[in-house]
């Protein structure tokens, strides 16, 4: 049996139960901001660590599209196989 197929199911029967009491559903959307809020997100960072990736990025190569290069021809020219 798959695991993460049978929880989703079984979210979404639950859900359809509590979608239909507005008390619960409120409540349920609390609780789900809250574990929401406890998950880290890895993209923050403080503003001291923005400019030191920002000074970082000043120190390595630079890339610029030629006049009238668009996107595509850029990245293939980089190396990228697109």
């Amino acid at each position: 049996m798959n695991k993460p197929l049978t929880l989703n199911a079984d979210f979404l029967r639950d859900l359809s139960i509590v979608a239909e009491d507005e008390n619960l559903l409120s409540k349920a959307v609390k609780y789900i901001r809250k574990l929401a809020a406890k998950k880290e997100d890895p993209t923050l960072m403080t503003k001291e660590e923005f400019f030191e990736r920002v000074d970082k990025a000043k120190e390595g190569p630079t890339y610029s599209m030629l006049p009238g290069e668009n996107l595509t021809s850029f990245l293939k020219r980089q190396g990228y196989d697109l």
